[in-house]
């Protein structure tokens, strides 16, 4: 990160700006959070209240954009296995205590292009392959030069040199679940604003170029599109859409021989507050190897495949995951906004023999007040030949300056 500070001050240092010329802007955000976890196998079950703070400052010049921005995690009551710390005779909740530079990018913008180099969050169309982790305290960010180009109405063409990828596991991070993980990764997509949705193109090659790390066999390239639309049928009422498919196979380093497809098709329909929502989701696999089937070592897992995060390494024979879900929302109910209800159903399967895997339900609510979000949550893993039952249940409060 000694670049990224020396970019950041030299560009500051070079920028013609008088001090009215700079915008300073402080930024702060805070979450506090309880999560329980009930695991069958384990003796004891998992308890932890952890707040996680952020803040920093954002300096505005003409174009360019810096920020810095600090985040520390601790927890209140650490009743829990963080995957570094505690007894794994309770289940993992992926939460350590940590204290560490979050960002420290500069950015160069113009109406057609940017430019952001440094510390930074990388979240690529739905996160599927490429995000940030936002779920987790400490979140995932790349050291990276990323250039985005929007030259012509309609297209954008978005290309990044990441060298590190910080991970959630914080600055106690080691072997497996290190503090951060370098290597050469290339994230290439290019997308067009058709008449039936945005079709996008995407390249990403993934570099985990540490041993500990599987042996470097998260290593793999990865190609494929994406379909993402929607439209209205009448007045309240909107069906969305997604369609993608990607090939992946191993890359660089990796010891594996392997290719793998990946499949979705989604649909939902918006009936005034009221939305259901139906997909098929497949991660496929080769020949029943551990670490050859499909995986996106980079992606936000949480939002796939459950909250119970049972599917956040693709198992051996690869997983079909048909779900179902369906929602309320209100837009204001008493001092409350944005308020939501939502239940999902999943039904897990491998793709190698189709044998079934196990259920699973999630339940929703959330709603802002203020500049404060808060939301609960409940996850309740069925095994029927894979892992084992798992209960979870959140309570969350969000703030942000």
């Amino acid at each position: 990160m000694k670049y990224a500070w020396l970019i950041l001050g030299s560009a500051l240092a070079a920028t013609p700006a008088t001090a009215q010329d700079i915008a300073l802007k402080p930024l702060a955000e805070a979450r506090l959070r309880y999560e329980t976890v009930d695991q069958a196998g384990l003796p004891d079950d998992a308890d932890a209240l952890t707040v996680r703070v952020r803040s920093g400052i954002q300096a505005l010049s003409g174009p360019l954009t810096a920020i810095v921005e600090a985040q520390g995690t601790l927890a209140l009551v650490g009743d829990y296995y963080d995957g570094l710390h505690g007894a794994a005779t309770r289940p993992l909740v992926a939460d350590p205590q940590n204290i560490a530079l979050y960002l420290a990018q500069l950015q160069y913008r113009t109406k057609a292009v940017s430019v952001t180099i440094g510390r930074q969050r990388i979240a690529l169309d739905d996160e599927r392959f490429v995000g940030t982790a936002p779920f987790r305290d400490n979140g995932q960010t790349f050291d990276a030069a990323r250039i985005e180009w929007t030259g012509v109405k309609g297209l954008k063409a978005d290309l990044t040199y990441a060298w590190r990828v910080n991970t959630i596991w914080g600055i106690d991070g080691v072997g497996a679940r290190p503090r951060s993980i370098g290597g050469d990764n290339v994230l290439g997509n290019l997308s067009y604003a058709s008449p039936v949705g945005t079709i996008t193109g995407f390249a990403y090659l993934v570099d985990q170029d540490e041993t500990a790390v599987q042996g470097f066999r998260l290593s793999s390239q990865t190609y494929g599109a994406r379909l993402a639309g929607a439209r209205p049928l009448g007045k309240g009422i909107k069906l969305s859409y997604q369609l993608s498919y990607a090939t992946q196979s191993d890359y660089h380093r990796n010891p594996n021989r392997y290719r793998a497809d990946y499949y979705l098709i989604d649909a939902g329909l918006d009936l005034h507050a009221l939305k259901l929502g139906a997909g098929y989701e497949v991660l496929g696999a080769d020949k029943g190897v551990a670490l050859a089937a499909f995986e996106t070592p980079i992606a936000t897992g949480f939002k796939f495949q459950g909250w119970a995060d049972k599917f956040l390494t693709t198992p051996p024979d690869g997983v079909r995951d048909l779900y179902g879900n369906l929602g309320y929302g209100w837009k204001q109910a008493g001092p409350f906004k944005a308020l939501t209800l939502q239940v999902v159903y999943h039904r897990f399967a491998a793709d190698r023999h189709s044998r079934l895997y196990g259920d699973e339900i999630d339940l929703l609510a959330s709603a802002k007040l203020g500049k404060t979000s808060l939301s609960a949550r409940y996850a309740d893993y069925q095994a029927d030949g894979f892992a084992t039952d798992t209960r979870k249940f959140w309570l969350q409060l969000d703030w942000s300056l």
